[in-house]
């Protein structure tokens, strides 16, 4: 079995449940050494378990809420410490916000909605940089959306929030243009996930792609021989 991440470090935040979930399954299976990052601990150690099971090592596990920025900055310090690089960072971690006209959102929602899915990656980007700078061949990913070019109706809030974000990782790899790290957005479309049955409760999720059919593109760009920087690559089923 090919195993193209052996020994390399990855950081998958959001890892409790849908795309999460089968990217920390597809890196295992792909030989790659473990942080998981949810909320819950009961999740992560669920998902450690079923990576055992399938004979995979045994994960770090970091129960944080994406909101403590502190706590961001203490997970990289650890990471410092224990092995001095990050090979791999999934960014995969995002709320939905609500569906609804712009000037009816609440500010308190607004701004839970800004502080995971824009300034978290901000502060993620802040402590992991130089462990990533680090690697011989530092690969970060961030999950985006279409919402971001859309404009469409009602998604204002989620729409801006992942603008913003493409704007930041965008900026973020021309800064390390000249460096052995590759930084990329990564658009999935539609995915049978729980925060999609949210906001499309009466779409049938079987005719969507499963979390488990994407986490093939994001072993692909977390390869060491990956060349792509910059861009937002796109899942297509074709």
């Amino acid at each position: 079995m090919t195993r193209p991440l052996e020994g390399r470090l990855a950081l998958i935040t959001g890892a409790s449940r849908g795309i999460g979930w089968a990217v920390a399954r597809a890196y295992a299976a792909a030989g790659a050494d473990l942080i998981l990052l949810a909320r819950t601990t009961g999740a992560l150690e669920e998902l450690d378990d079923a990576i055992q099971a399938d004979g995979g090592k045994p994960s770090t596990l970091v129960p944080l809420d994406l909101t403590d920025g502190d706590g961001i900055d203490r997970l990289g310090a650890a990471i410092f410490d224990r092995w001095g690089k990050l090979d791999i960072l999934v960014s995969n971690a995002g709320v939905l916000g609500t569906i609804s006209p712009l000037g009816h959102i609440k500010l308190k929602d607004w701004d839970s909605l800004m502080a995971v899915n824009v300034t978290a990656n901000f502060r993620l980007i802040r402590s992991l940089d130089v462990l990533l700078r680090a690697s011989d061949a530092g690969r970060a990913i961030f999950v985006t959306s279409g919402a971001a070019d859309k404009g469409d109706a009602y998604w204002g809030g989620y729409g801006t929030s992942k603008a913003a974000l493409n704007a930041m990782v965008r900026a973020y790899a021309a800064e390390t243009e000249t460096t052995n790290l590759r930084v990329n957005l990564l658009s999935p479309g539609p995915v049978a996930t729980q925060m999609r049955a949210k906001a499309f409760p009466g779409e049938d999720r079987n005719t969507l792609p499963q979390p488990a059919d994407i986490a093939p593109l994001f072993v692909e760009l977390a390869c060491k021989e990956e060349t792509r920087h910059g861009q937002i690559v796109r899942y297509s089923r074709s």
